[in-house]
């Protein structure tokens, strides 16, 4: 599921049908699973992010050639998925792979899908409002956006716009990107309403073009800023990639806390490189270092400040929220007496969840 997005704008870059990947499995013979190996290991040492771990990968491959244990694999798909493990096995990196595709690949690294194709993408994902699928408000005066993936900025900025404009009068916000598989940089652009001024949100080393570049949130949104609200990320094992970068930065700089369970730890943004007629390579090409932590959550996942599971996650930011909605309202108003209602039934429910799921383990 971490890279679905991905893989299809990907084939469609290569003009390859989606539907092609589940045809039957592919043979090859002895040259053919050669060239494929020769080329991924020349590829990985050179454009991988890390040299040193390049040059381990490479050496692992060579021995698993050296020892004959590619010698009897004659499908596409069990070679892809072979170099794939080999791959994982040094460095760990969730964004790296190897592709089998049951058609031609045709060109080599294009730089982008044709305009027609990069249309109907987009068009297809419009139907769906670009995965942003609930804004809400909660018991407690607490928002609620859900957001199940993040597409490019210029894309969702009208449903930015939108959604933030409707949170604006809540007290706190509870960003729920459980189910994010991450994309592209639409986080940054929603992680740029809650500060009022730029702040340095990370830096990009590209091994690629040899080039370091900074981001910083942006200083102006489309409609208003919320830089004065609290704001709890909720996150899942399922979360990658872009999702992660935007809890990670948003929990780093101190702008939000982050709720659930350890991430999918994938920091590393990914070029395909053809490395034969039927394979593609999935290379790391880059990393991010936050400016506060001084790293990035590659193999690690954002650790939430709140370790919970995930469908927990939002009764229990909601609860965090309330709480401290409490300590800021003097006591013995109507306001904090219906808080404290909220909180004794949002703890209630936290409660029967609790229960019901130990009783279905029980059972079973």
């Amino acid at each position: 599921m971490k890279k679905i997005v991905f893989t299809s704008l990907l084939l469609i870059a290569y003009g390859l049908p989606v539907q092609a990947q589940d045809k039957a499995t592919q043979k090859m013979g002895a040259a053919e699973r050669k060239a494929v190996i020769d080329t991924l290991v020349v590829k990985v040492n050179a454009l991988y992010v890390y040299e040193d771990v390049a040059k381990k990968m490479a050496t692992a491959i060579r021995q698993h050639q050296q020892h004959h244990d590619y010698d009897t694999i004659t499908s596409r798909q069990v070679l892809a998925k072979r170099l794939t493990a080999d791959l994982h096995a040094i460095a760990g990196d969730g964004h790296l792979g190897v592709e089998a595709s049951a058609t031609p690949i045709i060109e080599e690294k294009p730089e982008a899908p044709s305009q027609e194709a990069a249309d109907a993408f987009r068009k297809t994902w419009a139907r769906s409002n670009f995965n942003f699928k609930k804004v809400e408000l909660l018991d407690g005066n607490i928002g609620l956006l859900q957001v199940d993936s993040f597409f490019p900025s210029d894309w969702i900025k009208d449903l930015a716009l939108s959604s933030m404009t409707f949170l604006a009068n809540s007290d706190a916000i509870i960003i729920d990107i459980r189910k994010n598989y991450g994309f592209a940089d639409g986080g940054f652009l929603i992680a740029s309403y809650f500060f009022n001024d730029p702040v340095h949100w990370n830096d990009n080393y590209d091994r690629d073009a040899r080039t370091l570049r900074q981001s910083w949130t942006l200083p102006v949104v489309p409609g208003v800023k919320l830089a004065d609200k609290e704001v709890y990320i909720l996150v899942s094992k399922d979360c990658f990639s872009a999702s992660e970068d935007f809890a990670y930065n948003m929990q780093a700089l101190g702008r939000a806390k982050v709720v659930g369970e350890v991430t999918g730890g994938g920091a590393h943004p990914t070029k395909p490189y053809k490395i034969g007629t039927y394979f593609l390579a999935d290379i790391p090409f880059a990393y991010s270092v936050n400016p506060v932590t001084h790293t990035d959550w590659e193999g690690k996942g954002v650790q939430p400040d709140v370790q919970v599971p995930a469908d927990e996650a939002q009764l229990t930011a909601q609860l965090m929220a309330i709480k401290a909605l409490v300590k800021k309202i003097p006591a013995g108003t109507d306001r904090t007496a219906g808080l404290q209602k909220v909180i004794a039934q949002k703890e209630q429910e936290l409660g029967q969840l609790k229960a019901k799921k130990q009783r279905a383990v029980e059972t079973f």
